[in-house]
């Protein structure tokens, strides 16, 4: 029989997300097995309770309390599977903390997602987002996602070709509340080369040889780099890239390119993909502040949480953003972090 873990009453979530934004769950419960989670389900359902799984907070906003019953996924270990001399699968339960499992992974000598070091979260969360850095997506190493299907109630394991991952998308996504995410398989490897080509890498790098690099090396490098850029959320509230990277089509950025020179472009599959922050940044708003949240001043695509601000500042200020954005050059800017609450 599933152990139903403690439920608690009015639990503040300030600390367990990323913006720091006050808000309460009118229920919370620390989910650290498969059994408690369907213990959880089943309890919520039997009181008519909403739920909302919880990893590390570091992509969304409260805009309000949430009025159900909050499982944080407290599920914890990491363990090697199908070693050989070169290869190795990395098992990941989903509470694990992501940048602790990259590092990890480094110092045993693997490569493959040193380039996604000091990314905020947990491990469940990273195929939600398919987080991505410096020329890599996690859907680069994952072998499968092991989940609890709420449809069935059965536990399934997804292969990553099942997982309709894009560009910070996935199925995950694409079902919201159909997977509760158990652990993750990353297949490894000590060969394979490593993804260098990203230009601040490359400059941060210099002359070292990638022959002679160590995939700690290189995750180190990616920790110096995005330090230089990005504010550490336990210092100055924030939930990393607000927007995400637009696409237009090859029309629309001809158009764009006529009036603005100078735009920083990507060519891909589907058009052209532009860079969020520098569309920001010529809307004039980075380092913007007002008197609870603002714009990083290193960094536009970070919004922040300096003064105390809510989750509705945060989001007014995202609105102005885009709206600005949009006046500006005829581009509508997506949002990354998911909202939640009243």
């Amino acid at each position: 029989m599933s152990r139903l873990p403690e439920i608690r009453e009015q639990v503040s979530l300030q600390g367990l997300n990323t913006m720091a934004v006050p808000a309460k769950a009118r229920y919370f419960a620390d989910i650290t097995t498969a059994d408690e989670l369907e213990a959880a389900l089943d309890w919520a359902r039997e009181n008519g309770q909403q739920t909302l799984v919880l990893g590390g907070g570091s992509n969304l906003v409260f805009a309000g309390d949430f009025n159900g019953l909050v499982l944080h996924m407290a599920l914890r270990g990491r363990t090697w599977e199908q070693v050989r001399e070169d290869d190795a699968v990395l098992v990941l339960a989903a509470g694990e903390n992501w940048h602790d499992a990259v590092l990890y992974a480094a110092r045993s000598g693997y490569r493959g997602i040193e380039n996604l070091a000091l990314i905020p979260g947990t491990a469940g969360a990273a195929p939600v987002q398919n987080i991505g850095a410096y020329g890599v997506e996690l859907c680069d190493t994952l072998k499968t996602v092991t989940a609890l299907d709420r449809t069935t109630m059965e536990v399934v394991e997804l292969p990553a070709a099942d997982c309709e991952f894009a560009y910070r998308d996935s199925l995950f996504k694409h079902q919201p509340g159909r997977y509760i995410i158990l652990e993750i398989r990353l297949a490894l490897s000590r060969t394979e080369p490593m993804k260098l080509g990203y230009r601040d890498l490359q400059e941060y790098l210099g002359s070292e040889e990638a022959d002679q690099l160590t995939p700690l090396a290189v995750a180190e490098a990616v920790m110096a780099v995005r330090r230089r850029k990005l504010p550490d959320p336990a210092v100055l509230p924030n939930a990393g890239s607000f927007f995400k990277n637009p696409v237009v089509s090859q029309a629309q950025f001809e158009d764009i390119v006529s009036r603005f020179p100078d735009v920083v472009s990507y060519p891909v599959a589907e058009g052209v993909k532009l860079a969020a922050a520098w569309l920001i940044d010529q809307a004039g708003w980075k380092g913007y502040r007002n008197a609870t949240v603002g714009v990083h001043n290193r960094q536009a695509l970070v919004l922040i949480n300096h003064s105390g601000g809510s989750g509705q500042d945060i989001l007014a200020l995202a609105q102005e953003v885009r709206e600005s954005v949009r006046n500006r050059f005829g581009v509508e800017l997506e949002q990354e972090p998911g909202i939640v609450g009243n």
